[in-house]
């Protein structure tokens, strides 16, 4: 560990910057925020440029952080800088890896408009715990590393990659079954999912678009017994991945 105090006014500067998308592409970096999401960073392969941390986590966790750049910052300093506005222990710039949309193989989940960066960082959490790997996204979803969809995650950005892309041409090359959630799909409790296949949601207010439908070869609903007009997509998304799970677990 390299440590160093205090931390300078342009990397406080550059933090703040990061919470932007146009700077992250520019940058070529985004930002893990929090204990727990910088602990998860470490275990992973993702690349570090530098880190920003309390004395007390520099302290604590001075054996993982043998071999990288860390710098002392108080904790009102790291709060104002970043989005987290408490309880923000440590910050870490961590380059963009260069992810490839992936074949159409396994299982997956494919977006459609998810807009929302927390949605988005619960469903990438959602597939860690169920061992999805990949997710597609279409242009307009949310950006992945979006510190609110990073800290929505809990770790789990570190083992799910997510790719945007053109979804109605990806969908249209995938040689597997599109599950495609809709109100007049079939009920997902007798629904018999293949065991490679594309889990398609759309977004809560406008549901999969047009073109996404278009290469949907199957319609599956969550049945509702109560009053409720939908499901928050990240919960619908859960519900049918524990579905799909049951017949492969």
């Amino acid at each position: 560990m390299n440590a160093k105090s205090p931390i300078s006014r342009n990397q406080l500067k550059l933090i703040r910057a990061l919470g932007q998308k146009k700077q992250r592409k520019q940058q070529g970096l985004f930002l893990v925020e929090g204990e727990k999401n910088v602990l998860e960073l470490l275990n992973s392969t993702l690349e570090i440029t530098q880190l920003f941390a309390t004395i007390e986590f520099l302290s604590e966790h001075e054996a993982k952080l043998h071999g990288y750049d860390c710098f002392e910052a108080s904790l009102d300093d790291l709060s104002k800088a970043s989005s987290l506005v408490s309880n923000n222990a440590a910050v870490a710039m961590v380059k963009m890896p260069s992810i490839e949309a992936p074949t159409a193989e396994g299982f997956m989940i494919a977006l459609d408009g998810v807009s929302d960066p927390g949605n988005l960082g619960t469903i990438i959490r959602l597939a860690d715990w169920y061992g999805i790997k990949h997710i597609v996204a279409s242009m307009d979803c949310a950006d992945p590393y979006n510190p609110k969809t990073i800290r929505a995650t809990m770790g789990s950005f570190a083992r799910v990659n997510v790719s945007l892309v053109d979804l109605p041409a990806y969908l249209q090359q995938a040689d597997i079954p599109v599950y495609g959630a809709f109100l007049e799909g079939e009920n997902i409790h007798r629904c018999e999912f293949k065991q490679q296949g594309i889990l398609l949601m759309g977004s809560e207010s406008h549901g999969v678009r047009p073109q996404a439908e278009a290469y949907v070869t199957d319609k599956i609903t969550i049945p509702a017994f109560g009053g409720a007009e939908s499901l928050n997509v990240a919960m619908a998304t859960g519900i049918i991945l524990d579905n799909y799970r049951r017949q492969y677990s």
